[in-house]
């Protein structure tokens, strides 16, 4: 009697969809490593060691068929801490903000994404004493991050990309080079 009644009570179960990355909250570690790249900004060398901590928010809207999969919006808020281990400056620390458009399969495994946005930010300028640096503390930073996500398991994601970052006081401050720097990011994101 008890195994009929487990095996009906198995029949009767609710089955659970699949899980969905984009309907959940994500908090994703983000490095990498940036160099400068030609422009109208500083001609000095650069490198720079970006470490963010990020936040992206469930699906903004209803998710649209496209070419085989979902095309999904989402929003992306950064805390940036980002050494610069080559540069005239020592450090930046900032935020930002973006959109993301993210078009997954329809399995949720695996999701090519597109991020684009600003925000402001802090270092340790040294524009007024070495030709080519910085020439204000306070910051404007604009971003374009494409790239691959894979969800390894339930809750869990990596990713890896090509992150450029634009730096600039925006003529705030007589002294404004700004910094285009370009380079490979890799995260782990967990969803909650």
């Amino acid at each position: 009697m008890s195994c009929v009644s487990l095996a009906l009570a198995d029949s009767n179960a609710a089955v659970a969809g699949p899980y969905d990355p984009t309907q959940h909250w994500e908090v994703d570690y983000e490095s990498g490593v940036l160099w400068r790249v030609t422009g109208s900004a500083t001609p000095l060398s650069y490198t720079v060691l970006p470490q963010l901590l990020t936040v992206k928010s469930p699906r903004i809207g209803t998710a649209r068929s496209f070419a085989g999969g979902d095309l999904v919006i989402r929003n992306r808020f950064s805390l940036m801490v980002e050494p610069i281990a080559m540069g005239p400056e020592h450090h930046f620390i900032g935020a930002s903000g973006s959109g993301i458009l993210e078009w997954w399969d329809t399995r949720r495994t695996r999701a090519l994404f597109f991020a684009s946005g600003g925000g402001i930010g802090w270092l340790d300028s040294k524009g007024h004493a070495v030709k080519g640096a910085q020439g204000e503390d306070f910051n404007l930073n604009w971003l374009a991050y494409p790239g691959v996500r894979f969800v390894l398991r339930n809750g869990l994601s990596g990713s890896i990309g090509a992150y450029f970052q634009h730096v600039s006081n925006r003529n705030m401050n007589r002294v404004n080079p700004g910094l285009n720097a370009v380079g490979p990011m890799a995260s782990v994101g967990w969803h909650f």
